[in-house]
């Protein structure tokens, strides 16, 4: 069997590091600034934070039923109800966004520019302005295609 990374001898350091460290973490020598006992070994006992499968596979599939229902009555006019299923579309896309969005800020993803939750850093009233008039411009131009159809 053969040894280890932290099994070998630590004789010298790694060109280009700071003395007292090796590539595989602190030396054992008794002058340098970190003492590490040979069987303590520090792991991060908490999964990392991200979205699995069974949260994504939901949402996207609302998202794509959405908007499909919203687009091929805008696209192909179909008749008196399109009007009614476009807006149902656009609702139900809406929703699947929603959801992704508070399903990814659940494990700790932000918004570009907006800071991180808990850090205690308010937000730049020049982001929210952008993202405010974003999906202003966007909900209006999905109503007022959907007027047209009328």
């Amino acid at each position: 069997m053969e040894a280890g990374p932290r099994d070998r001898e630590q004789h010298e350091a790694a060109p280009g590091s700071a003395p007292g460290l090796t590539p595989d973490g602190p030396d054992d020598a008794e002058g340098s600034a970190v003492e590490v006992d040979a069987d303590e070994v520090e792991v991060e006992l908490r999964p990392q934070r991200r979205l699995r499968i069974w949260q994504l596979a939901p949402i996207v599939g609302l998202a794509a039923v959405g908007s499909l229902m919203f687009a091929f009555p805008l696209a192909f006019g179909s008749g008196e109800g399109g009007a009614v299923v476009a807006m149902l579309g656009l609702l139900i896309s809406l929703c699947a966004a929603g959801w992704g969005m508070m399903a990814a800020r659940r494990v700790g993803h932000t918004w570009p520019g907006l800071p991180a939750r808990g850090s205690g850093e308010r937000p730049d009233w020049r982001v929210l302005l952008l993202y405010a008039t974003t999906i202003a411009a966007l909900v209006a131009l999905a109503v007022w295609r959907v007027a047209r159809l009328r």
